[in-house]
């Protein structure tokens, strides 16, 4: 199962419309976060391609296991098992303001659909090596779990 293109304009609008449809007492779907951790942890992805100095590029041989070993299962057919580890950047484990993260993420995603695909060919992911249509990472931030 591919995931879904956030670069599609339809696709993000409906994981948009999921994501004003929570609330601070929405019940979890996905592991252990409340909402507002959850919308905080789903930042973190878009802070490492809009805000690269906030979270510090993985060192060797970390980069190497994220880019040969995780790359793959992030971006891959198959999603993730239910409360698979992340890296340390994404462990939200303070609360967070639940509508500051809301906006955030919105905002995150509506850049990102409106700078389209091509913006991305080429560029350098934190995490995964360079980011291609080819290799499947451009598109790599799991959507399913807020649609």
């Amino acid at each position: 199962m591919a995931y879904p293109n956030i670069f599609d304009k339809s696709v993000s609008d409906k994981i948009i419309e999921r994501i004003k449809s929570l609330t601070p007492v929405s019940q979890r779907q996905w592991g252990k976060m409340s909402v507002d951790q959850m919308l905080a942890h789903c930042n973190v992805a878009y802070e490492c391609i809009y805000e690269p100095d906030k979270h510090p590029k993985p060192k060797f041989p970390m980069s190497l296991i994220l880019k040969y070993i995780v790359a793959p299962m992030v971006v891959g057919e198959k999603p993730p098992k239910k409360n698979s580890p992340t890296g340390p950047q994404f462990i939200i484990s303070d609360e967070r303001e639940f509508e500051r993260e809301r906006t955030r993420l919105i905002e995150f995603i509506n850049r990102t659909t409106e700078l389209g695909e091509a913006h991305f060919d080429g560029k350098e992911s934190h995490s995964f090596g360079v980011l291609n249509k080819n290799n499947g990472r451009i598109c790599s931030i799991n959507t399913s779990t807020i649609i």
